[in-house]
Protein backbone atom coordinates (compact mmCIF):
# COMPACT_ATOMS: atom_id res chain seq x y z
CA UNK A 1 0.00 0.00 0.00
CA UNK A 2 1.24 3.49 -0.88
CA UNK A 3 2.39 5.57 2.11
CA UNK A 4 0.33 8.63 2.95
CA UNK A 5 2.10 11.96 3.33
CA UNK A 6 0.21 14.55 5.35
CA UNK A 7 0.58 18.28 5.70
CA UNK A 8 -1.05 21.46 6.95
CA UNK A 9 -1.20 24.55 4.76
CA UNK A 10 -1.83 27.93 6.43
CA UNK A 11 -4.48 29.95 4.58
CA UNK A 12 -6.29 33.15 5.60
CA UNK A 13 -8.59 32.25 8.50
CA UNK A 14 -7.74 28.55 8.65
CA UNK A 15 -5.17 25.77 8.27
CA UNK A 16 -5.87 23.16 5.59
CA UNK A 17 -5.14 19.51 6.33
CA UNK A 18 -4.16 17.60 3.19
CA UNK A 19 -2.95 14.12 2.30
CA UNK A 20 -0.83 12.90 -0.63
CA UNK A 21 -0.54 9.33 -1.93
CA UNK A 22 0.98 7.73 -5.00
CA UNK A 23 3.25 8.77 -7.84
CA UNK A 24 2.50 10.31 -11.22
CA UNK A 25 0.45 13.26 -12.49
CA UNK A 26 -1.20 15.19 -9.66
CA UNK A 27 -4.90 14.45 -9.21
CA UNK A 28 -6.84 16.51 -6.66
CA UNK A 29 -10.02 14.96 -5.26
CA UNK A 30 -12.47 17.47 -3.77
CA UNK A 31 -15.13 15.64 -1.80
CA UNK A 32 -18.89 16.01 -1.46
CA UNK A 33 -20.93 17.07 1.55
CA UNK A 34 -19.17 16.56 4.85
CA UNK A 35 -16.46 14.45 3.21
CA UNK A 36 -12.94 14.97 4.47
CA UNK A 37 -9.58 13.82 3.08
CA UNK A 38 -10.31 10.16 3.90
CA UNK A 39 -13.84 10.00 2.52
CA UNK A 40 -12.99 8.06 -0.63
CA UNK A 41 -9.89 6.13 0.46
CA UNK A 42 -11.14 2.94 -1.20
CA UNK A 43 -11.41 4.70 -4.58
CA UNK A 44 -8.01 6.33 -4.11
CA UNK A 45 -6.51 2.86 -3.53
CA UNK A 46 -7.26 2.12 -7.19
CA UNK A 47 -5.59 5.32 -8.44
CA UNK A 48 -2.30 5.63 -6.57
CA UNK A 49 -0.36 3.37 -8.96
CA UNK A 50 -0.82 5.96 -11.73
CA UNK A 51 -1.43 9.31 -10.00
CA UNK A 52 -0.23 11.43 -7.12
CA UNK A 53 -3.61 11.75 -5.42
CA UNK A 54 -4.20 14.77 -3.17
CA UNK A 55 -7.18 14.88 -0.84
CA UNK A 56 -7.95 17.47 1.81
CA UNK A 57 -10.38 18.51 4.52
CA UNK A 58 -12.36 21.55 3.37
CA UNK A 59 -11.99 24.41 5.81
CA UNK A 60 -14.27 23.85 8.79
CA UNK A 61 -14.24 20.05 8.46
CA UNK A 62 -12.28 17.58 10.58
CA UNK A 63 -8.65 18.73 10.81
CA UNK A 64 -8.96 21.96 8.75
CA UNK A 65 -9.67 24.16 11.74
CA UNK A 66 -11.15 27.64 11.28
CA UNK A 67 -9.92 30.60 13.29
CA UNK A 68 -13.62 31.45 13.79
CA UNK A 69 -15.70 28.25 13.43
CA UNK A 70 -19.00 30.11 13.88
CA UNK A 71 -18.46 32.18 10.74
CA UNK A 72 -18.38 29.29 8.29
CA UNK A 73 -16.82 29.75 4.86
CA UNK A 74 -17.72 31.35 1.55
CA UNK A 75 -17.47 29.64 -1.82
CA UNK A 76 -14.71 32.05 -2.82
CA UNK A 77 -12.73 31.02 0.27
CA UNK A 78 -13.09 27.35 -0.68
CA UNK A 79 -11.93 28.15 -4.21
CA UNK A 80 -8.99 30.20 -2.93
CA UNK A 81 -8.04 27.28 -0.66
CA UNK A 82 -7.80 24.91 -3.63
CA UNK A 83 -5.89 27.53 -5.60
CA UNK A 84 -3.34 27.81 -2.79
CA UNK A 85 -3.18 24.05 -2.28
CA UNK A 86 -2.40 23.44 -5.95
CA UNK A 87 0.13 26.29 -5.98
CA UNK A 88 1.81 24.57 -3.02
CA UNK A 89 1.82 21.01 -4.39
CA UNK A 90 1.57 21.06 -8.19
CA UNK A 91 4.31 21.88 -10.70
CA UNK A 92 1.77 22.79 -13.40
CA UNK A 93 -1.90 22.31 -14.33
CA UNK A 94 -3.44 19.49 -12.28
CA UNK A 95 -6.19 16.96 -12.82
CA UNK A 96 -9.24 17.29 -10.57
CA UNK A 97 -12.24 15.21 -9.58
CA UNK A 98 -14.93 17.26 -7.88
CA UNK A 99 -17.94 15.49 -6.39
CA UNK A 100 -21.10 17.52 -5.65
CA UNK A 101 -19.81 20.39 -3.44
CA UNK A 102 -16.31 19.61 -4.71
CA UNK A 103 -17.55 20.06 -8.29
CA UNK A 104 -19.03 23.44 -7.35
CA UNK A 105 -15.56 24.48 -6.17
CA UNK A 106 -13.85 22.99 -9.22
CA UNK A 107 -16.07 24.75 -11.74
CA UNK A 108 -15.49 28.15 -10.16
CA UNK A 109 -11.75 27.47 -9.99
CA UNK A 110 -11.73 26.51 -13.69
CA UNK A 111 -13.46 29.79 -14.51
CA UNK A 112 -11.29 32.04 -12.34
CA UNK A 113 -7.90 30.31 -12.32
CA UNK A 114 -7.87 28.08 -15.42
CA UNK A 115 -4.08 27.82 -15.31
CA UNK A 116 -4.42 25.57 -12.24
CA UNK A 117 -6.25 22.75 -14.06
CA UNK A 118 -5.95 20.70 -17.21
CA UNK A 119 -8.98 18.43 -16.67
CA UNK A 120 -11.95 18.72 -14.28
CA UNK A 121 -14.37 15.82 -13.86
CA UNK A 122 -17.44 17.47 -12.32
CA UNK A 123 -19.64 14.73 -10.84
CA UNK A 124 -23.19 15.95 -10.14
CA UNK A 125 -22.25 19.58 -9.41
CA UNK A 126 -24.79 20.72 -6.83
CA UNK A 127 -25.51 24.20 -8.23
CA UNK A 128 -29.25 24.94 -8.24
CA UNK A 129 -28.37 28.28 -9.83
CA UNK A 130 -27.58 26.61 -13.17
CA UNK A 131 -31.12 25.22 -13.51
CA UNK A 132 -34.17 26.79 -15.17
CA UNK A 133 -35.96 29.14 -12.78
CA UNK A 134 -38.73 26.80 -11.58
CA UNK A 135 -36.30 23.95 -10.92
CA UNK A 136 -33.83 26.29 -9.23
CA UNK A 137 -36.47 27.57 -6.83
CA UNK A 138 -37.69 24.04 -6.07
CA UNK A 139 -34.16 22.81 -5.34
CA UNK A 140 -33.47 25.74 -3.04
CA UNK A 141 -36.75 25.15 -1.21
CA UNK A 142 -35.79 21.51 -0.71
CA UNK A 143 -32.40 22.46 0.72
CA UNK A 144 -33.97 25.09 2.99
CA UNK A 145 -36.42 22.43 4.19
CA UNK A 146 -33.51 20.06 4.87
CA UNK A 147 -31.91 22.64 7.14
CA UNK A 148 -35.24 23.09 8.94
CA UNK A 149 -35.48 19.32 9.49
CA UNK A 150 -31.94 19.43 10.87
CA UNK A 151 -32.82 22.24 13.31
CA UNK A 152 -36.05 20.64 14.49
CA UNK A 153 -35.32 16.91 14.42
CA UNK A 154 -31.52 16.61 14.71
CA UNK A 155 -28.59 15.95 12.44
CA UNK A 156 -29.42 12.34 11.51
CA UNK A 157 -32.89 13.38 10.34
CA UNK A 158 -31.29 16.20 8.36
CA UNK A 159 -28.84 13.79 6.72
CA UNK A 160 -31.65 11.42 5.79
CA UNK A 161 -33.58 14.30 4.25
CA UNK A 162 -30.66 15.44 2.11
CA UNK A 163 -30.16 11.83 0.99
CA UNK A 164 -33.76 11.85 -0.26
CA UNK A 165 -33.21 15.16 -2.05
CA UNK A 166 -30.10 13.75 -3.77
CA UNK A 167 -31.87 10.56 -4.82
CA UNK A 168 -30.11 8.27 -2.33
CA UNK A 169 -32.00 5.43 -0.66
CA UNK A 170 -29.56 4.06 1.97
CA UNK A 171 -31.60 0.87 2.36
CA UNK A 172 -31.50 0.09 -1.37
CA UNK A 173 -28.15 1.39 -2.56
CA UNK A 174 -26.45 -0.78 -5.13
CA UNK A 175 -22.96 -1.51 -3.77
CA UNK A 176 -19.95 -2.95 -5.57
CA UNK A 177 -18.75 -6.29 -4.13
CA UNK A 178 -16.33 -5.63 -1.29
CA UNK A 179 -17.26 -1.96 -0.84
CA UNK A 180 -17.82 -0.84 2.74
CA UNK A 181 -19.79 2.28 3.60
CA UNK A 182 -19.05 4.37 6.68
CA UNK A 183 -21.71 4.05 9.40
CA UNK A 184 -23.82 7.08 10.27
CA UNK A 185 -22.51 7.44 13.81
CA UNK A 186 -21.41 10.13 16.25
CA UNK A 187 -17.98 10.44 14.62
CA UNK A 188 -19.65 12.16 11.65
CA UNK A 189 -21.90 14.54 13.57
CA UNK A 190 -19.56 17.55 13.79
CA UNK A 191 -18.76 17.58 10.07
CA UNK A 192 -22.38 17.05 9.03
CA UNK A 193 -23.41 19.84 11.41
CA UNK A 194 -20.90 22.23 9.84
CA UNK A 195 -21.88 21.22 6.31
CA UNK A 196 -25.60 21.65 6.86
CA UNK A 197 -25.23 24.90 8.79
CA UNK A 198 -22.73 26.52 6.40
CA UNK A 199 -21.62 24.78 3.20
CA UNK A 200 -25.10 23.60 2.22
CA UNK A 201 -26.20 27.24 2.25
CA UNK A 202 -23.16 28.23 0.16
CA UNK A 203 -23.92 25.42 -2.30
CA UNK A 204 -27.61 26.28 -2.49
CA UNK A 205 -26.95 29.91 -3.40
CA UNK A 206 -24.20 29.23 -5.96
CA UNK A 207 -24.82 30.38 -9.53
CA UNK A 208 -23.44 29.19 -12.87
CA UNK A 209 -25.09 30.90 -15.82
CA UNK A 210 -25.08 29.80 -19.44
CA UNK A 211 -22.61 32.54 -20.31
CA UNK A 212 -20.17 31.13 -17.73
CA UNK A 213 -20.68 27.59 -19.02
CA UNK A 214 -20.00 28.86 -22.55
CA UNK A 215 -16.80 30.47 -21.29
CA UNK A 216 -15.78 27.16 -19.71
CA UNK A 217 -16.51 25.38 -22.99
CA UNK A 218 -14.16 27.74 -24.81
CA UNK A 219 -11.52 27.79 -22.07
CA UNK A 220 -8.35 25.72 -21.68
CA UNK A 221 -9.68 23.33 -19.00
CA UNK A 222 -11.31 20.16 -20.33
CA UNK A 223 -14.56 19.82 -18.36
CA UNK A 224 -16.23 16.42 -18.07
CA UNK A 225 -19.85 16.63 -16.92
CA UNK A 226 -20.62 13.44 -15.00
CA UNK A 227 -23.49 11.84 -13.12
CA UNK A 228 -24.37 8.60 -11.38
CA UNK A 229 -25.82 5.82 -13.50
CA UNK A 230 -28.50 5.11 -10.89
CA UNK A 231 -29.22 8.68 -9.77
CA UNK A 232 -32.92 9.41 -10.38
CA UNK A 233 -33.17 11.63 -13.46
CA UNK A 234 -35.55 14.12 -11.86
CA UNK A 235 -33.46 15.09 -8.80
CA UNK A 236 -31.66 18.40 -8.91
CA UNK A 237 -28.10 17.07 -8.76
CA UNK A 238 -28.64 14.93 -11.87
CA UNK A 239 -30.35 17.83 -13.61
CA UNK A 240 -27.34 20.02 -12.82
CA UNK A 241 -25.07 17.52 -14.57
CA UNK A 242 -27.43 17.50 -17.55
CA UNK A 243 -27.48 21.29 -17.76
CA UNK A 244 -23.69 21.50 -17.53
CA UNK A 245 -23.29 18.85 -20.24
CA UNK A 246 -25.77 20.60 -22.52
CA UNK A 247 -23.95 23.91 -22.10
CA UNK A 248 -20.67 22.18 -22.96
CA UNK A 249 -22.24 20.56 -26.02
CA UNK A 250 -21.73 16.99 -24.82
CA UNK A 251 -23.66 14.17 -23.17
CA UNK A 252 -23.08 13.51 -19.47
CA UNK A 253 -20.72 10.66 -18.63
CA UNK A 254 -22.36 8.09 -16.36
CA UNK A 255 -20.29 6.66 -13.52
CA UNK A 256 -21.21 3.47 -11.60
CA UNK A 257 -23.64 4.00 -8.73
CA UNK A 258 -25.54 7.12 -7.81
CA UNK A 259 -24.63 10.44 -6.22
CA UNK A 260 -22.03 8.74 -4.00
CA UNK A 261 -20.71 6.31 -6.60
CA UNK A 262 -17.13 6.99 -5.51
CA UNK A 263 -18.08 5.36 -2.19
CA UNK A 264 -20.45 2.59 -3.32
CA UNK A 265 -18.41 1.57 -6.39
CA UNK A 266 -14.81 2.60 -5.64
CA UNK A 267 -13.13 0.26 -8.13
CA UNK A 268 -15.55 0.86 -10.99
CA UNK A 269 -15.56 4.60 -10.36
CA UNK A 270 -11.75 4.71 -10.38
CA UNK A 271 -11.52 2.62 -13.56
CA UNK A 272 -13.79 5.00 -15.48
CA UNK A 273 -12.04 8.02 -14.02
CA UNK A 274 -8.70 6.73 -15.27
CA UNK A 275 -10.03 6.41 -18.83
CA UNK A 276 -11.37 9.99 -18.71
CA UNK A 277 -8.12 11.42 -17.40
Amino acid sequence: MQATRTGSLPVPGAALHYEVRGEGPLLLVSQSGEGDANRSDAMVDHLVDAYTVVTYDRRGLSRSVLDDPARGATLDEHVDDVDRLLAHLADGPALMLGCSMGAVIGLRLARRRPERLSVLVAHEPAIPGMLPEAEKLRARRELDEMREVFREDGWIAGVRRIAEILGIDPARQEVEPGARLAPLDASREADFTFFIAHDAVTMSRAELGQDEISALRQGPVRIVAAAGRTTPRQVFDYRCAEELAAGLGVAPVHFPGGHNGNLTHPKGFAELLRTLL
